[in-house]
Parts: C-alpha cells; sequence; structure tokens
C-alpha cells in the first residue's frame, strides 16, 4: 500500500499504536541513538573540510607569498578565490542535493575536495594556485548547503539545534587543526619554502575519511518524502527514530510534501510566483550577510597578519593565532549548549552585540597604544573575545536557521542561494581588507565593521522570525502564513 494511502487512511481510522508528537523527546533504543550520531560525525567531516581549508591559509600565506612572489592584489586574490568558488559551490552544491538527493552530493563534494586540496599543494604558480583554490572554494561551498541541511533533515526536532551546529564545531575544529598544523610544521620546516605544501596537502586525509563514510549513511528521509520515496524514507526514519515516532513523523512529512507538490516549489520560477517564498528568501540573504559583516573572515584568513601588525614576531603570532582557534572551539561547545536553552533569534542578537563591542575595541586599541607586546596582548584579547561571540553566537544560529527556514522540495536551493550570498559577500571582505588595512589602517577599517554590526543588528531585530521548538514541517506553516 502506499504510504500516502496510509497517511490518509490513519487520520480516518484511529491507529492501535498512538501517534507521537513531533516535538516529544525522542524515546528511541540505545542502537538508535548511536546510529543517529554516528551519521552526525560522518557528515561533519564535511565541515571539518570546510574549516581547515578556509583556516589554513592563514598560516600558510607568509611562506607562499616569499615562495610564489605573491604581492597585495595576487595574495587577495589567492585567499578570495576560494570565496568566489564557494559562491558557486553554493548554488550549484544547493541545485544538486535538490535534485540528486543530499547524500549523493556530499558524496562528490568530498571527491572535489582531495582533488582541490591535491592541486593546491602543488601548484607551480600563482596562476594554478588561484585556480586550485576555485575548485577548493565549489566544494567548500558546497558542503556549506548541503551538510546542514542534511543533518536538519535527518535530526529529530528537539535536537535538531544541536545536532546541526555539531557541523559549527567541526568547521571551528578544523579551522583549530590548522592553526596548530601550520605552526608546528613552520617550527619543523623553518625557513623552508615548501612548508606550506604539507600544509595544504594534509586536508585530502579527511577527505577521504568523509567520501567513505558516507558511502554507508542513509539518504535524508525528507529529501527521499519529496520525491515520493515515501516507504524508503521510513525506513530511514526508523533507523534514527523509535518506531512509533518514525511513522508518526512520516505523516506530517507526508501530508507537507504533498502540498509541497501541488505548488510546485524547486526553483527560480517557483519561488518568484511564491510570494510568502521570495519574502523569506530575502530574509535569507539578510542573515548570510548579518553573520559575514561582523569581519570573521578577516581574523580567520589575516589573524597571523593582524597579530604582527599588533607587535608580535612572525613565529610567535603563529603560535598566539592558535588561542583565536582554541576559543572558537570552546565557545561552539558554548553555543551548541545554548541552542538547547534558549531561543535563536535573541541568541544572534548578542552575538552581534558582543562582536561589534570588540572590534570597536580592536580598532581603539590599534589607534591609542604604542606598538609593543601591551597593544599585541591587548588587540590578541580582543580578537579571542570576537570570536567566543561570533563562533559561540553568531555562526551557529546563520547556519542552523539557513537549514530550517526554506520549505522542503526546495531547501537545498534555497539555502544555496542563500549561501550564495554570504560567500560573495565574504570573497569582497576578503579581497579588499589587505587593501582597506594598507589605505586607511588597522583601526578606521575595523571601525567601518562597527558601523556594519549595527546595522546587523537592527536588521534581525526587525525582521528575522524565530525557528526553535518546532519540526521543519511546522515551522514551514508557521511561516507561510506569516509572510502570506
Amino acid at each position: 500500500m502506499d504510504v500516502r494511502d496510509e497517511a490518509t487512511r490513519d487520520e480516518a481510522t484511529p491507529d492501535p499504536t498512538p501517534s507521537v508528537p513531533s516535538t516529544a523527546l525522542d524515546d528511541a533504543p540505545p542502537a538508535v541513538r548511536r546510529r543517529l550520531r554516528l551519521i552526525t560525525w560522518i557528515a561533519t567531516f564535511g565541515g571539518l573540510l570546510f574549516g581547515y581549508d578556509t583556516g589554513v591559509i592563514n598560516g600558510a600565506l607568509p611562506y607562499m607569498t616569499d615562495d610564489l612572489g605573491l604581492t597585495p592584489v595576487t595574495e587577495g586574490m589567492v585567499t578570495s578565490s576560494l570565496l568566489l568558488g564557494a559562491a558557486l559551490g553554493a548554488v550549484t552544491g544547493g541545485r544538486l542535493s535538490d535534485t540528486r538527493g543530499r547524500r549523493k552530493n556530499i558524496l562528490l563534494l568530498a571527491a572535489v575536495f582531495f582533488v582541490g586540496a591535491l592541486g593546491c599543494s602543488m601548484a607551480p604558480s600563482t596562476e594554478v594556485m588561484i585556480a586550485a583554490r576555485f575548485v577548493l572554494g565549489l566544494a567548500v561551498g558546497g558542503a556549506s548547503v548541503t551538510v546542514p541541511v542534511y543533518l536538519a533533515e535527518v535530526s529529530p526536532a528537539e535536537r535538531r539545534g544541536a545536532l546541526v551546529t555539531r557541523n559549527e564545531l567541526m568547521i571551528v575544529t578544523g579551522q583549530l587543526l590548522a592553526f596548530s598544523c601550520n605552526a608546528a610544521l613552520a617550527q619543523v620546516g623553518g625557513e623552508s619554502g615548501g612548508v606550506w605544501r604539507w600544509m595544504l596537502v594534509l586536508a585530502t586525509l579527511p577527505a577521504v575519511v568523509l567520501w567513505f563514510g558516507m558511502l554507508v549513511m542513509p539518504e535524508s528521509p525528507r529529501w527521499l518524502a519529496s520525491r515520493g520515496r515515501f516507504p524508503d524514507a521510513l525506513k530511514v526514519l526508523q533507523q534514527v527514530r523509535s518506531q512509533a515516532r518514525a511513522r508518526a513523523e512520516l505523516r506530517e512529512v507526508t501530508a507537507l510534501a504533498v502540498k509541497d507538490e501541488q505548488e510546485k516549489l524547486g526553483g527560480w520560477k517557483d519561488m518568484k510566483s511564491t510570494p510568502w517564498v521570495r519574502k523569506l528568501m530575502f530574509v535569507g540573504f539578510g542573515i548570510a550577510i548579518v553573520q559575514q559583516i561582523t569581519g570573521v573572515n578577516t581574523i580567520m584568513y589575516y589573524g597571523t597578519e593582524i597579530l604582527t601588525e599588533a607587535g608580535f614576531e612572525s613565529d610567535n603570532a603563529l603560535v598566539a593565532n592558535i588561542a583565536n582557534g582554541v576559543i572558537s572551539v570552546l565557545a561552539t561547545f558554548v553555543g551548541i549548549w545554548l541552542l538547547g536553552r534558549v531561543n535563536r533569534r535573541p541568541m544572534l542578537m548578542t552575538g552581534q552585540l558582543g562582536t561589534t563591542t570588540a572590534l570597536l575595541l580592536i580598532g581603539v586599541f590599534s589607534l591609542t597604544m604604542d606598538s609593543g607586546m601591551g597593544r599585541a596582548f591587548a588587540v590578541l584579547a580582543m580578537t579571542i573575545t570576537f570570536l567566543a561571540f561570533q563562533q559561540g553566537a553568531i555562526s551557529p544560529v546563520t547556519w542552523l536557521m539557513l537549514s530550517e527556514i526554506f520549505p522542503t522540495r526546495m531547501r537545498g536551493f534555497g539555502m544555496g542561494v542563500a549561501a550564495v550570498v554570504l560567500w560573495l559577500t565574504n570573497f569582497v571582505i576578503g579581497l579588499v581588507f589587505p587593501s582597506l588595512v594598507s589605505g586607511i589602517g588597522v583601526s578606521n577599517t575595523f571601525f567601518l565593521f562597527v558601523v556594519a554590526g549595527l546595522f546587523s543588528f537592527a536588521f534581525v531585530k526587525l525582521f528575522v522570525p524565530e525557528t526553535k521548538g518546532r519540526t521543519l514541517e511546522q515551522l514551514e506553516d508557521d511561516l507561510r502564513a506569516r509572510f502570506s
């Protein structure tokens, strides 16, 4: 019997097994909970690669600059070519995950991660490096969209925040791993011009783990339902839920899948003809921009140079930059804990106030304090404070909300388009930051980010909806009503 028919029958005939409310605590047996944890950890190797490949340039760039003869312009191009690739990878990856499936897309991305990392580590010239970083960016952008969507669609409602933000934890863990490997290899390699190649090639290892791991992971049950594969969706839900809850959740997923099919949600044409989805898309764009114009990636990409400018020696700056990676990981743990206890929207606004204040103080210290270790440690303290608020509040909430707010049939596409905006904003900031610092100085550059932070706070307060405490299907119905 078709599961849709069964769902219709269940509405008319009492089910001998009481249905389990979607918002009830998961009553799955231990083996099922372990299966869900395994799925989460394997998928988030995509986040680890995202973090390592974006963070490794921080320490590799000074060595690469000497070896490849980079100028300030080509330095910006090497850094930002990954971001441009990520913008294309986000929208392409989102679309592919909607058409081919989340799991198949992650397998493809693992292969692209491997090829891109290998190409970067073997690049003989600046031009090849820029091209290889662009390819690597395709994988980073695709992973930034597909992994959170996959986790959101597999997770129970009450654990969605914690499980989706595990990906953010793996991103910052990847960045910390990159910072630590950079510092260790710099100590071992000394002044060797090729040390940066070893920094870059290490990213091939987690790519291999991701590919082999995803071979034995299931497809997203909600994607299967959106394609009318209801029996397959039920089988996957039964792997990660109790039997009763799996059947109850399938009824909810089935009803919404039928409604989405009737509205033909799925792409640009459908978005233009559906006003509430179009409004929601602009909210997604705003959330994406808010996350980037804090200036977070100026710290991630140019943190070593910022600390050197503040007064640290080059080798000491590499070691000191590890503190930024450590605080990012610790803050993300705190963020995961908070997401289970507080609403998303106030958490996002609190993070914005914290990052804006930290950037203001970085600018003030750089402007008013004499060069030396006092200024160096003051700036380091503020970059740590900035990252505590960014990685503990803003980044987890951003990726979580973007994985939640779009309808199931276009979730990958919608998040992909929003991520394009995010990565293009990231690209522009990464490209112009060295020139801004060179032209107007560190202080005035960070003051610009302070002004942007104030505008971001106002946007979130006025336009961003709360998403906590509901299944994806309940949330879609609520947003449909709000924005219609």
